[in-house]
């Protein structure tokens, strides 16, 4: 059964039992990081008291001094990339991926004090690379927090504003949160109506802007701020469920192919600056967030030996595909679903 890899299930007061995310880029009801017990917004270069309170350091979380990437590698890059839902999943691999081929980056995440450690390491890595890592801990599908991230980033990457290259080179949007839940009552074996919790306005509008409109907003933020121009790359985590029916998965189907759409608009109104825009599908994904869902077991065995390489996608094969897509030799690829799942959707 296709669906979003990389999710795990959470309960949440407002979507209920079957809510998922992908990542830890969410969109929730987490405790806002002024709260006790929750973790600070800046990622980095801040002082004890910034830590406490949860307000924004002024300095960068660059303190390693640069070192030079692998130039044993085949595939260089430079430059910044914007990654939202970067401490986990696909934004994860992709972060280090293109940390490895010369990039710094700029993470958006939303975790508690309980998981930080996993985004140490994860920025502890970048560093190690020779790049620089600025992380923050914020949701991305709040406007103002979004304002305050892009003015941040601009201050960043003011050095950058001198040469030609776009000051962020790479976004990638790998947000989700929404409800799995049926739009009408499912259907009995007599032809009765059985009881259910169905999708609801509130659900049906959190779950489209945090997947999908989110990604326009965050595009159009920094282009009014001149953070992306000609040689930038946006890319946008879709799936499967985009374009196929799920039980359960009419609102998350819906976010996904409204993405998909965003994609195609935003490379065709880009395309005169410069800027490509496309949705990359990744096929099942086993991570420890995909055995919390039910039924993970079964989606695993069928995908598995539904993939002509009969083995499923892995998160670094997506932080492959953003690489390539990434040099500058692939801006003439815009407007596209690419899939990255090694030919697991045209199988069946």
């Amino acid at each position: 059964m296709p669906i979003d890899p990389a999710c795990r299930i959470r309960a949440d007061p407002i979507v209920g039992p079957l809510a998922w995310a992908l990542g830890r880029g969410l969109a929730d009801g987490a405790k806002k990081p002024s709260q006790p017990g929750s973790a600070p917004w800046y990622w980095g270069g801040m002082s004890s008291a910034d830590s406490e309170t949860g307000s924004p350091g002024l300095s960068p979380s660059t303190t390693d001094a640069a070192r030079p990437h692998d130039a044993g590698l085949p595939l260089g890059l430079s430059g910044w990339a914007l990654i939202l839902g970067a401490s986990s999943g696909f934004g994860e691999s992709i972060a280090l991926e293109l940390a490895r081929r010369g990039m710094d980056i700029l993470g958006v995440h939303l975790d508690r004090r309980s998981t930080l450690p996993n985004v140490e390491r994860i920025t502890a890595g970048i560093r190690q690379l020779g790049r620089r890592a600025v992380f923050f801990n914020a949701n991305a599908a709040d406007e103002q927090k979004r304002k305050d991230i892009c003015q941040h980033i601009a201050t960043e990457t003011a050095s950058a504003a001198a040469t030609a290259a776009p000051r962020v080179r790479v976004l990638v949007h790998s947000l989700a949160f929404g409800t799995l839940r049926p739009f009408v009552p499912p259907v009995a074996a007599d032809g009765g109506l059985t009881a259910a919790d169905l999708i609801s306005k509130p659900h049906l509008d959190m779950t489209c802007d945090v997947m999908a409109h989110s990604l326009l907003y965050w595009t159009q933020e920094l282009l009014a701020l001149g953070l992306v121009g000609r040689g930038s790359r946006i890319f946008a985590m879709t799936s499967a469920g985009g374009h196929r029916v799920i039980a359960q998965y009419g609102a998350v189907s819906a976010a996904k192919a409204s993405l998909e759409s965003h994609c195609r608009q935003l490379a065709y109104e880009l395309a005169p600056l410069g800027i490509t825009a496309n949705a990359l599908c990744a096929g099942v994904t086993d991570t420890p967030a995909l055995r919390k869902i039910p039924g993970n077991e079964e989606m695993i065995a069928v995908a598995t030996a539904r993939n002509p390489a009969r083995r499923l996608t892995t998160p670094q094969d997506v932080a492959n595909a953003v690489a390539l897509l990434s040099h500058p030799l692939s801006g003439w690829i815009t407007g596209n679903v690419i899939n990255v799942d090694g030919g697991e959707d045209i199988a069946g």
